[in-house]
């Protein structure tokens, strides 16, 4: 261990970077003269994914602005790259819009808010997150109908809310820092307190369909009984294709046993009590299953567990884990599987991680080696509705989602010279309110040119 600069020399170091980097220059954004075609981009991800899941993929992103942005990782990505930068470092999560903070349970079975998809995580420009979940919330507030007034306010919020959090974190000890977390029951405390009746009632009823999206409930939604009382998953073509019904018997038996190996290589990278847990269970079925937006076309299988008997289920999802979106402008990741990236970054921005958390590399039948990292596929997961959000409700989830980035971020960077460089003033807010009606447009124009491709038979889109 060496010895670092004091905490007085960090902060005179992000007060430094007030200098060389304003901040009121982080509402800068203008496309380069040589920025890459939108579609070029989608359709490079798209030539390693599964071809006949790939429409599907352009199908959702079809359907708006938001639902483009949230499969356009890639393409912020890029512009991203061109923005100012402080050059402060932390763990990123490289898509932090605002429908990837939601409940989680935490192995304690408490219920808590924090980030959820770390697909993209790697370490780079602290920056980045906060201008992706900055950009989000304008692009929601469009689809919304909430006038640009109203939009920079929600935005405004949310950097605020980051930059105040930020400093709180900057006056903590460390493993204060650490141990910090957003429990649910001190959230819905909190709320009460700002929302009306309604809000109330909402936020209730959100927290109650939390808890009952678990294992269990998926195990139901998911399965059947065979009449000779076997449970196997029940087909619903494409998105969910059981592994008896996606391939011809020869092949259907090697993969099979490339996922039996997974799980079981898998293990390994468990804690040694958890893989115990994890061995009280035995493998039944398996399917393929079609998952979010700018991950569909990805392989991502589903795994049927059964512990006692067949009312004792676990679920797991294995998932396909390639190079971060980030890499090529952040630099490569240090790990050398790109599933143990993902785990790696989840659990370092999370404040606790499923026990189920994992990774491996197996061998497909097409001869390919692919990462996958595993978890469980459903636990006490609540999501807010962006597209049923009124202002006031989008604005509190917004002082939520900064608060929550802000966490995450101060495990891992410099939070002392984060702190500083944002100062308590609002330049900051309203620089990055100006960045994310600037990047909206983009997105528009990037939605628009996916709508022209399908149009011109460039590529194929359908419904899913």
């Amino acid at each position: 261990m060496t010895t670092g600069p004091t905490a007085q020399e960090r902060a005179e170091r992000g007060r430094a970077l007030r200098s060389e980097v304003p901040r009121s220059r982080h509402a800068d954004f203008q496309p380069t003269a040589d920025r890459a075609d939108p579609v070029d981009i989608i359709e490079r991800q798209s030539a390693v994914r599964v071809p006949e899941l790939v429409p599907i993929r352009y199908g959702r992103m079809l359907e708006s602005p938001f639902r483009f942005y949230r499969g356009a990782a890639a393409i912020m990505a890029a512009d991203l790259a061109t923005t100012p930068s402080t050059g402060l470092r932390t763990q990123l999560c490289g898509d932090a819009h605002l429908l990837n903070f939601r409940l989680l349970a935490s192995p304690e079975r408490h219920l808590m808010f924090d980030i959820n998809d770390f697909d993209e995580t790697l370490p780079g420009p602290w920056e980045w997150d906060v201008k992706r979940l900055a950009a989000s919330f304008a692009i929601a507030g469009r689809g919304n109908g909430f006038s640009e007034t109203v939009r920079a306010g929600i935005v405004r919020t949310a950097c605020a809310s980051y930059r105040d959090r930020m400093r709180q974190y900057a006056d903590l000890r460390t493993l204060e820092v650490w141990y910090a977390h957003a429990d649910m029951a001190d959230v819905q405390a909190e709320e009460a307190q700002e929302l009306g009746s309604r809000g109330r009632a909402r936020m209730s009823r959100v927290i109650t369909e939390a808890r009952t999206h678990d294992t269990v409930q998926a195990f139901h939604k998911l399965t059947r009984k065979s009449a000779d009382g076997r449970v196997r998953f029940a087909a619903d073509p494409p998105l969910i294709a059981p592994l008896d019904e996606l391939l011809p018997d020869v092949a259907r038996d090697e993969l099979e046993e490339r996922i039996h190996g997974l799980i079981e290589g898998y293990a390994g990278t468990l804690r040694s009590d958890h893989r115990r847990l994890l061995e009280q269970y035995r493998v039944v079925d398996m399917a393929r299953k079609v998952v979010g937006v700018g991950s569909v076309g990805t392989r991502c299988w589903i795994v049927l567990l059964l512990g006692k008997d067949t009312e004792d289920p676990l679920l797991l999802q294995a998932k396909e884990a390639d190079e971060s979106v980030l890499a090529p402008y952040a630099g490569a990741a240090l790990q050398r599987n790109q599933g143990e990236r993902v785990v790696d970054g989840q659990r370092l921005m999370q404040a606790a991680s499923d026990i189920f958390l994992g990774w491996d590399r197996v061998t497909g039948i097409d001869g390919r080696d692919r990462d996958f990292y595993v978890r469980q596929l459903r636990d006490w997961k609540g999501i807010m509705p962006a597209d049923s959000m009124v202002p006031v409700g989008m604005r509190r989830f917004a002082v939520r989602c900064g608060a929550t980035l802000a966490r995450a971020h101060a495990r891992s960077g410099d939070r002392i010279a984060i702190a500083a460089y944002l100062g308590r003033g609002t330049v900051f807010d309203e620089a990055l309110a100006r960045f994310a009606e600037r990047y909206a447009d983009q997105n528009e124009r990037d939605h628009q040119a996916l709508v022209d491709a399908v149009r011109e038979g460039r590529v194929t889109a359908r419904p899913g």
